[in-house]
This record gives structure tokens, C-alpha cells and sequence, in this order.
């Protein structure tokens, strides 16, 4: 199928945008779905390498936390990297997060013999996750009726369980440090890159950027001047769910550790939980996307906190066979969960500063990168069986329920990107 023009409302007239092929979209999913891998696994790592971090660097499990909300606070610039897209495009911003991520990884390796050079190093590779760049350019090409489910097929495809195969074989088969458990990316990188030479400027972009060559939009630095009061309150919303979702995540990544060190399960048994966890997260994430277009995106979220929720409580107290499928489970509800976040936070903003406003609300966010440790140290310190420990997870992962209650966010189920916005200011 050739590419084919659309129009798009703006101010009363029209302007014109290209209908990607069906085969294009195909192969951006699949590639930025390999960029949400490579998201995914170096931020999710360290359930796995957690274990190894403490004994490398001889320190506990709380105080390793309060330093890590320390360092993580530098995540509160990334509305620096989000900007790009509004500035350099979408594809040129791709490449530069490939580029950090890869790279940072691979620092992990060789620059780290120490706790606060491993920590710098960690937090570099960190903070190029945080961003979600990825969701941008498929949210922009996707047709509106089928977007939340190429969205989820994107976020999918980042969920490959690459972080359950991988450190078994490499620390059990081929006896190399565990650093390269997040030193491989640096590998996975480069044919990544190769699939980006192919990546094409979307659509909605070219026309924002043509425009502000004719001087008929107003070009901007981060934002500034042209985020208005509707942005700002969406930007609120969506950063208040997405750091209660990230502080629960902070909780998340001590799974390992609970399996592990609380319960007496090896590497390999403890991966094989992690595995089942991440292919019944692929499911999740799928059904997730498909009741944001049949249900709408408010009644996915709060069956989704519910049940992550309860699965939380239980894993507390669960022993035998019962622990186990609460592990598997936990993967399911936290990737349910989460695909509302990559649908609806990069659809419910403007294209021309779209990227701007995902940066200004990961950067909101981000509180949770420094609330995040210093709670789960604090929780860690009161619960040292943890039981309690995932009731407090629990809690903190219905509060989206009420955010969402309370603030009313608008239903952006199957309507065009240009007709969110007109919604959006008349609501």
C-alpha cells in the first residue's frame, strides 16, 4: 500500500500529512519496539542484578537505596532529552537515545570499580530509560482506531524476556562478570542502529517543521511560550499516575532479592519466575491495548491497578507453589498497568510540543526516582521480612484510581491525535 495524503484540522483550515504504508508501520513497530527492548531491559536489570550489586560493593540493600534516590535526582533533567524531538525531529532523537543507552551500558563494564563510579554510570544508562521516546513516533503514524493497539504491540515487543534469558547464560554458561549483564546492550545496540538508517521523520512532524519554516508556527525551546493552561494540567495528571507507577516500580525491582535472598531461590529458579513474569507481561500488555480501544483508557487503568494491587498483598504472605504464581502474576498487572502510561500520555499532548510536554511530565515524574529509593530503604529498614513491604507497594499503586477520579482526564479512546486536542480545550 503506497503512502496516501490526510488532512488534519487546524484553526479552521487544512494542512496535509501522509498516511504511512502498512508495511512502514509494520517495520516501526518492530524497530521501535527494539529500542523499547533495550529501554526495558537496562531498566528492569536490576531486579536480577540486585544480589550482586550489594556483594560487589559491600553495601545493604537500604543503604544502597538512599544513594540511589540520591544520584537518581539527576533524572529530573530529562525533560532536556524529550525536547529534542521538538526541536531536532523525532528520528535524530532516536538515535541519540540508542546512543546513550548502548554506550552507558557498556561504561557499566569498564568504568565501574568502584560503588560511586558503578552509580554514575548507572544512572546515565537510567536516565536515557526514563524519557520514553520510543512511544512518540509510533503514537504519531498509527491510524486513530488502532493506535492504543500498536502502541501496546510496540510496548510488547520491549518486553522480549531478555532479562530472565540473558544472565543465566552469561554468568552460569559463560563465566563472565555479572556487569555484563548490562554490558550486552552495548552489543544489542548496533543493529539497532542499522534498522534506525531506515526510519523516516513522521508525518505530523514534517508539517509542524514546514510550518515553522513558512513562519506560520512558532518555534520553542522546551516548551516555553507555548504550553498553555490545558497542557499544564495534563501534564499534572499524567505525571501524578506515572510516579505513583514508578515509585510501585522501585518496590518491584526488590522482587529478585525477596525470591532470592528471603526465600532461598537460586538464579536459575528465581529466572525462570522472572520469565514466566515477562511472557505473561506480553499478555498483559497486549490486553491491555486492546480494552483501551473497546473499554476506553480510565476503566483499563483502574482494572489494572486493582488487580496489581491484590496480587501485591498476597506475595506478601504467599509460600509453596502460591509464591511463585504471584511472581508470574506481578509481571502481568505491572505491564497492564503500564501501557496505559505509554498510550495515553504521548496522545493526549499537541504534536507541535508534544515532545515538550512528555518532558516536562517524565521530569514531574521523576520525583519517584528520589522518593522511590528512600521509601523502599525506609520499608526495607520497618519490614525486614518484606511481607509488609508489598502492602505498601499495594497502597501506593491504587493511588491513580483516585487521581483519576478525582482530575477526570479526558476519553481519548479511538479518536485522531488532531481530534484529542480539539477535545481537549473544549472540555
Amino acid at each position: 500500500m503506497s503512502e496516501a495524503a490526510m488532512t488534519e484540522t487546524k484553526n479552521g483550515g487544512r494542512r496535509k500529512f501522509r498516511q504511512r504504508s502498512r508495511n512502514y508501520i509494520v517495520f516501526l513497530v518492530i524497530f521501535m519496539g527494539m529500542v523499547a527492548l533495550m529501554d526495558q531491559y537496562i531498566g528492569t536489570v536490576k531486579t536480577t542484578a540486585l544480589p550482586y550489586i550489594l556483594k560487589e560493593y559491600q553495601i545493604d540493600g537500604s543503604r544502597f537505596s538512599y544513594w540511589e534516590g540520591l544520584y537518581l535526582a539527576a533524572t529530573f533533567f530529562i525533560f532536556l532529552l524529550n525536547g529534542l524531538t521538538d526541536m531536532i525531529g523525532r528520528k535524530w532523537s532516536i538515535f541519540i537515545l540508542i546512543i546513550i543507552m548502548g554506550v552507558t551500558s557498556l561504561g557499566i563494564v569498564l568504568f565501574s570499580p568502584s560503588f560511586h563510579l558503578f552509580m554514575i554510570m548507572y544512572t546515565l544508562a537510567t536516565f536515557a530509560t526514563v524519557s520514553n521516546m520510543w512511544s512518540m513516533p509510533i503514537s504519531e503514524e498509527s491510524p486513530a482506531e488502532n493506535r492504543a493497539k500498536y502502541v501496546a504491540i510496540t510496548y510488547i515487543i520491549g518486553l522480549i524476556p531478555l532479562q530472565a534469558i540473558l544472565p543465566p547464560l552469561l554468568i552460569n554458561q559463560l563465566g563472565v562478570s555479572w556487569k555484563w549483564m548490562y554490558g550486552v546492550m552495548f552489543l544489542f545496540m548496533v543493529p539497532v542502529l542499522l534498522m534506525w538508517t531506515r526510519m523516516k521523520e513522521t508525518s505530523r512532524y514534517e508539517v509542524i517543521h514546514q510550518e515553522r519554516k513558512e513562519g506560520t508556527r512558532k518555534a520553542h525551546w522546551f516548551g516555553l511560550g507555548v504550553i498553555d493552561k490545558k497542557d499544564i494540567r495534563y501534564i499534572i495528571i499524567a505525571a501524578l499516575i506515572w510516579l505513583a507507577w514508578l515509585t510501585y516500580q522501585f518496590f518491584y525491582f526488590w522482587a529478585g532479592f525477596y525470591f532470592m535472598e528471603l526465600n532461598g531461590y537460586s538464579l536459575q529458579q528465581w529466572s525462570l519466575v522472572l520469565l514466566g513474569a515477562l511472557v505473561f507481561a506480553i499478555g498483559g500488555g497486549y490486553l491491555a491495548g486492546y480494552l483501551m480501544d473497546r473499554l476506553g483508557r480510565k476503566p483499563t487503568l483502574i482494572i489494572g491497578c486493582v488487580g496489581l494491587a491484590i496480587d501485591l498483598v498476597v506475595m506478601g504472605w504467599a509460600s509453596g507453589w502460591v509464591l511463585p504464581v504471584t511472581g508470574v502474576l506481578l509481571g502481568f498487572f505491572t505491564s497492564f498497568t503500564y501501557t496505559w502510561i505509554v498510550v495515553f500520555v504521548p496522545e493526549v499532548f499537541p504534536t507541535e510540543r508534544r515532545g515538550a510536554c512528555m518532558g516536562w511530565t517524565t521530569t514531574l515524574a521523576r520525583v519517584s526516582y528520589v522518593l522511590g529509593p528512600i521509601l523502599v530503604g525506609f520499608c526495607l529498614d520497618l519490614f525486614p521480612d518484606m511481607r509488609w513491604f508489598w502492602v505498601v507497594a499495594a497502597g501506593i499503586i491504587l493511588l491513580p484510581i483516585g487521581i483519576v477520579w478525582f482530575l477526570n482526564p479526558s476519553e481519548t479512546k479511538t479518536l485522531e491525535l488532531e481530534d484529542i486536542e480539539t477535545e481537549r480545550e473544549a472540555a
